[in-house]
């Protein structure tokens, strides 16, 4: 999936009845559906369902189970409240007839109020900084099989200031600063573009809470699974524009991260936050 007509596409949903949805997946080299196009896909559903004056201010979802990338799933939307300000939704995700996922998300319309934000982490701007894919690119010949699981065609470019390496591994602080945007222009609707950034939101959370570990296992020895994930949209934005992805993750135990992002435009907008749980759980190393 290398352009952004492909992800476009991957979230927007084909419409069976007036609540029911379905969408196709994402292969993924880790042969699991990835959150984040769950995330998008669920709150595309939602959206459709939504009147247009209104934008999502908020999600709150859990990922039950593994989806299959060999199998479509459904989206089921449940019109929970109408309200004259705010519109609430419940998503559940299905495959085989199993809820794989499931969401509660609200829509507001705008309104004037009260404002203030946290100011934008002072970081260094993206253009002297690496892409992933340039990163992964200059392993491809010493570790091979770390290549293949994370280099592959991406509409998202993704710029991390902080970034594990594994043929130097360190301790380091589990805080990091990613730059992203979109590699296209983007259409004008802020619906798709909160779509976009709910799939983009999932990526570098849990590799975060990795940073103070990197000398007990190799990143492709650790296996990541989203467990819970919320976001908070505050201002309009365009995933066009640079966007700068300030997480840390506060805590880790029981095989799980905690992690929190606030993500701000490049003048300094708090456009939106996150927080996710997920699984960081060390595999055993193959048998020869």
């Amino acid at each position: 999936m290398g352009t952004l007509q492909e992800l476009l596409d991957l979230i927007h949903l084909d419409q069976d009845s007036s609540n029911l949805f379905v969408g196709s997946n994402f292969v993924t080299p880790w042969g699991r559906v990835f959150g984040g196009q769950v995330l998008a896909q669920a709150l595309h559903a939602a959206s459709r369902t939504v009147p247009e004056d209104r934008t999502a201010h908020s999600l709150h979802a859990y990922f039950i189970l593994p989806g299959d990338v060999n199998v479509p799933i459904e989206y089921q939307v449940d019109r929970s409240r109408d309200g004259r300000s705010f519109t609430t939704r419940r998503v559940a995700a299905l495959q085989k007839g199993e809820i794989i996922f499931i969401m509660a998300c609200s829509f507001q319309t705008r309104e004037k109020g009260l404002e203030h934000q946290l100011p934008m982490p002072n970081v260094p701007g993206p253009e002297n900084v690496l892409s992933d894919q340039e990163w992964y690119a200059s392993l491809k010949d010493k570790l091979p099989d770390l290549y293949r699981r994370y280099q592959f065609p991406q509409p998202i470019e993704f710029r991390p200031i902080e970034r594990y390496n594994p043929l130097a591994p360190s301790s380091q602080p589990p805080f990091r600063h990613i730059w992203m945007r979109v590699r296209d222009t983007m259409p004008e609707d802020p619906r798709i573009h909160q779509q976009v950034l709910a799939y983009a939101s999932d990526y570098n959370l849990l590799s975060t809470a990795y940073m103070p570990h990197q000398l007990q296992a190799r990143i492709d020895r650790v296996m990541f699974a989203s467990l819970d994930h919320a976001m908070w949209f505050h201002e309009d934005f365009r995933m066009d524009d640079w966007l700068l992805y300030a997480v840390d993750s506060p805590s880790a135990g029981n095989s799980r991260g905690f992690t929190r992002g606030n993500i701000f435009t490049r003048e300094g907008k708090l456009i939106a936050s996150v927080t996710q749980e997920g699984l960081i759980r060390l595999m055993q190393p193959k048998a020869d």
